[in-house]
């Protein structure tokens, strides 16, 4: 109530959509004290007078003028017939019979359905357009020192310029963190539920909230070219893409509006004719079933639930480019994963270790690097402390190094809380390794090259479970001190940790058939992906032979999604019924190849974008038949039995309203894993 009474009476500069639903409801409210006045001197026992049809003529001029206006406009620019047009004929069609009361009711109650219809879509647009609150109007510039320079509109501020974002406040523009370490909440970006932490040359994106200290930030993007600026673009633009089903209904209502035009005058003039029906009850009942045959409620039944689905998946980081895809998300029962940096990390992580301890033990085997590694026995008592000093004596030689297995290493000492030693005389020897001064010994971490340039002899276990570790697919280096081989790293990509769960609540929520396309070596794959249940691993493909792959399962499904990165994956993508970029945060190539961009690297959103498409498909449907059917129920009931032309108004604008509420349902939920049974089995494939 009090969002009608802020339209009703605001004063503020405000967006066109916005004020086309003010205008429809200061002329409802017009029409509505006219058509009170009108009703009330009706009903007091005076004579006739001029004076007492002045306010239903009120509500005729500013009511009817309305619906007129539309109806030339629409004739005028599409050269069709409208609904409005429909509706104006029935109040004037009304006013001939005798009925002007009766028709300023049609002309109040088709006004308010109007104006309940534009609100109804302006919740949805609002759900859309509270992306542009997210960002700031100002900046605080900074210099080189970190002394404030002053602040500055968001548009002028360009790439290579610093800027002050004290916690609590938002980012205002794309940037890396130049000095300083916060917790950023990027749910509005991402739907992330958990704020991210960004430490100095971390990625930090427009429109995101700094919850923690203080951050001066290097604005990498002008003001048009930042993220949020691409989801606001990518939105707007997925509005005025419609779904297959609004495609049907906007074809189908001027040749409808025509047909109920044509039945009408059937009525109002052949049943006089040829079968003595007195003039004015046949115009009655033809001005009645010019109301309860316009189609309003199917019109508006499609739009207002595809807005409402695209609205709720950019609320949690899932961006539709259209309603078409909206729709088409419902209809996957087949799903295809590229591997790196969708189901994996994308990234070195470390995965096993050789210990000091276990090389001197004839027949060891090494103890495993956390969950991502399969333990073949206990470890021995002082494993642990083994494992620390390799990792840390590994820290220290690539502390400066910039190659991907340095960064895996530190990463590993980082999440273990090893301190790195300090080191010097740092070498880099191209394809082979590195090597440093660490405890005033020499250390080193390389192949089987760099140890024979360091004059180190590696011992035969170490080379059985180097060999072991290849050929699982990962990578592998040995670690050396003070002469000899104290240890070996296995270095390989890891599965998200959510990603198990996904796969699972996929197959759960009634996906059949999920595959890996990759491009990696069969056994890297292998290792990799042992552990879900997916039915099927293709590996060693090249990109046009994972289009093969997507065309030959889409012969046998409803509909196929490519899950990728939307980069080396777009192929597929383009010949999948749904091209899905994962964590396309930061990436151009994945918003333009996309069909549904993840703005973070969840997997198990993908199962919400299915959910998501399934409802809406369902609600559209639902709809559709709720309209069409009720609509033939009261054309026939007007027809056979004749009803008042106020219920009739009644029983069709309350459809109407029914029907765009419905659709609202769509703006609520979130992406949430569903409670799978811990006994629940898959279901075996009988599509395949």
């Amino acid at each position: 109530m009090n969002s009608f009474f802020q339209l009703l009476f605001s004063r503020e500069q405000e967006d066109p959509e916005s004020a086309e639903t003010r205008y429809y409801l200061r002329v409802t409210t017009v029409v509505l004290i006219a058509l009170i006045a009108g009703a009330a001197l009706e009903l007091l026992p005076a004579e006739p007078s001029p004076w007492r049809w002045l306010p239903l003529g009120i509500a005729y001029l500013i009511g009817g003028g309305r619906i007129a206006r539309d109806s030339w406009e629409t004739l005028r620019d599409e050269h069709k017939l409208s609904i409005d047009f429909l509706m104006g004929t029935a109040a004037v069609g009304a006013a001939v019979v005798g009925s002007p009361l009766e028709g300023a009711i049609l002309i109040f109650l088709f006004s308010l359905s109007n104006t309940l219809e534009h609100f109804a879509m302006g919740r949805t647009r609002q759900a859309l357009s509270k992306l542009l609150d997210l960002r700031p109007q100002e900046a605080m510039v900074v210099g080189a020192e970190g002394e404030e320079l002053g602040r500055v509109p968001v548009e002028e501020l360009k790439p290579g310029q610093m800027i002050l974002v004290r916690p609590g406040e938002r980012i205002a523009a794309d940037g890396e963190v130049h000095f300083g370490r916060s917790g950023v909440d990027q749910a509005a970006i991402t739907g992330e539920s958990v704020p991210v932490t960004k430490d100095v040359g971390d990625e930090v994106y427009a429109g995101t909230i700094n919850q923690g200290g203080a951050l001066i930030v290097t604005v990498t993007r002008d003001a048009g070219e930042t993220m949020l600026a691409k989801i606001i673009r990518l939105v707007e633009e997925a509005r005025e893409k419609r779904a297959p089903a609004q495609h049907f209904v906007d074809r189908f209502a001027h040749p409808y509006t025509l047909l109920v035009l044509g039945v009408t005058v059937l009525v109002a003039v052949v049943t006089p004719l040829f079968f003595g029906r007195p003039w004015g009850e046949a115009f009655y009942q033809a001005m009645t079933l010019l109301v309860v045959a316009s189609p309003c409620a199917l019109v508006i039944s499609t739009p207002s639930a595809i807005l409402s689905g695209i609205a709720n998946g950019a609320r949690n980081g899932i961006l539709f480019k259209g309603g078409a895809h909206l729709d088409l998300a419902g209809t996957i029962d087949t799903v295809a994963f590229d591997k790196t940096g969708t189901l994996t990390r994308g990234r070195p992580r470390l995965v096993n270790i050789l210990t000091r301890q276990q090389i001197g033990e004839a027949g060891g085997s090494p103890s495993p690097a956390g969950e991502d590694a399969t333990r073949s026995h206990a470890p021995s008592p002082t494993s642990a402390e083994d494992e620390v000093e390799v990792i840390a004596v590994a820290a220290a030689v690539e502390n400066t190094s910039e190659h991907h297995t340095a960064r895996a290493i530190l990463e590993a000492a980082k999440e273990r809380g090893i301190a790195g030693t300090r080191a010097t005389d740092f070498v880099a020897v191209a394809g082979e390794g590195v090597s440093a001064t660490v405890d005033g010994h020499t250390a080193w971490v390389g192949n089987e090259k760099m140890a024979d340039r360091m004059g180190t002899e590696i011992p035969p276990i170490a080379r059985g479970w180097i060999a072991e570790q290849a050929s699982a697919g990962y990578s592998v280096v040995y670690v050396g001190h003070g002469g000899q081989v104290i240890g070996a790293l296995a270095l390989g990509d890891t599965l998200k940790p959510n990603a198990v769960a996904s796969i699972r609540h996929l197959k759960y929520e009634g996906v059949r058939w999920i595959t890996i396309l990759s491009g990696d070596h069969p056994q890297a794959v292998a290792a990799v992906t042992a552990g879900l249940a997916v039915d099927e691993v293709r590996a060693g493909l090249l990109p046009d032979e994972k289009v093969q792959v997507i065309r030959e399962l889409t012969k046998s499904s409803r509909g196929v999604a490519m899950v990728g990165d939307g980069v080396n994956d777009a192929p597929a993508m383009a010949a999948a019924t749904l091209g899905i970029a994962m964590g396309a945060i930061g990436t151009d190539v994945a918003i333009e190849t996309a069909d549904v961009v993840l703005m973070s690297d969840d997997v198990e959103k993908i199962d919400y974008v299915i959910h998501l498409g399934r409802r809406a498909r369902r609600v559209v449907r639902q709809k559709v038949w709720f309209s069409v059917g009720w609509m033939f129920f009261l054309v026939i009931l007007s027809l056979v039995v004749g009803i008042r032309l106020t219920l009739a108004v009644v029983a069709h604008e309350g459809s109407t309203l029914l029907v765009a509420a419905n659709g609202l349902r769509l703006l609520r939920g979130k992406p949430h894993a569903p409670d799978v049974p811990a006994d629940w089995q898959a279901k075996g494939h009988p599509h395949r």
